[in-house]
């Protein structure tokens, strides 16, 4: 499910517009994205938890040239 697909499901079951619904999408992401960059844990009963990890940096490579 995309962004898109979000808005859709808002402006079919609310009734908003479809420029109202992406602006509720967007403020509910902003809100998210806030919230996990000062190191909170996002936990929504029946839908999943959202949390920030850090990871081991690993070598990249060029699909094209295979170059590391």
């Amino acid at each position: 499910m995309t962004k898109i697909d979000i808005v859709q499901n808002v402006y079919d079951k609310l009734g908003f517009s479809k420029k109202d619904s992406a602006g509720i999408v967007e403020a509910v992401f902003d809100v998210m994205k806030e919230n996990l960059a000062s190191g909170e844990k996002i936990k929504i009963s029946g839908c999943g938890s959202f949390v920030v990890r850090e990871k081991k940096a690993r070598k990249g490579r060029n699909p094209q040239t295979g170059e590391e």
